[in-house]
C-alpha cells in the first residue's frame, strides 16, 4: 500500500515539475521574442540611419577590383584616396610642445635635454644644415620629422631653431 502513495507522489512530484519548467520555457520565449520586437523598432532604424555605419556597409560593399578597358576612359578608376594629405605648418615652439618635447625634454635615448647648453654645443658646431638634415630625415634613433610626417619641412627647422636658440 505504500508503494501506491509513493508512486503516486512521484508522478504528482513530476507532473509538477513539468509544468513548472514548461511555464519557465514559455516566459523565456516571451522575453525573447518581446526583446527582438522592441530591438526591432529602436535599434535598427538608429543604425540604417547613422552615417558612420552607412559609411562602413559601403566601405564592405565596394567592389574588391575593377576592370580598366583599353581604349576607354578610366579615369574613374583612380585611388583618390591614395592622394598625399597637405603638409600642416605649425610654429617651431609649437611642434616642440607637441612632438619634439616626448624625447628632448627627458633625454631620452641619448636625445639632447631642451635647454642643455653642454649637450647641444656639439651638435650645433657641426652647423645648422646638419642639424636640419637630422631632425628632417632622421638620425640614430630620430625618426624622420621627429615622427610628425604631416608637419611642413619648414615647421621642423623652426622647430630646430626653437630648441638651439633656448641651448645658447
Amino acid at each position: 500500500m505504500s508503494d501506491s502513495s509513493g508512486g503516486k507522489q512521484d508522478r504528482q512530484f513530476f507532473d509538477t515539475f513539468m509544468l513548472i519548467i514548461g511555464a519557465l520555457i514559455v516566459v523565456a520565449f516571451a522575453i525573447y521574442f518581446g526583446a527582438k520586437a522592441i530591438s526591432a523598432s529602436t535599434q535598427e532604424a538608429a543604425a540604417t540611419q547613422d552615417p558612420i555605419v552607412q559609411k562602413g556597409v559601403s566601405e564592405r560593399l565596394k567592389p574588391v577590383a575593377q576592370v580598366a578597358i583599353a581604349g576607354a576612359d578610366n579615369s574613374a578608376l583612380e585611388d583618390k584616396s591614395a592622394a598625399p594629405a597637405a603638409l600642416t605648418d605649425v610654429s617651431g615652439d609649437q611642434l616642440y610642445a607637441s612632438t619634439c618635447s616626448a624625447c628632448h625634454a627627458a633625454g631620452v635615448l641619448n636625445a639632447p635635454k631642451f635647454g642643455d647648453k653642454a649637450a647641444w654645443a656639439p651638435r650645433v658646431a657641426q652647423g645648422k644644415d646638419t642639424l636640419y638634415n637630422h631632425a628632417l630625415h632622421g638620425f640614430n634613433n630620430m625618426p624622420a620629422k621627429g615622427g610628425a610626417a604631416t608637419v611642413s619641412d619648414k615647421s621642423v627647422t623652426d622647430a630646430v631653431d626653437y630648441m638651439v636658440s633656448k641651448a645658447k
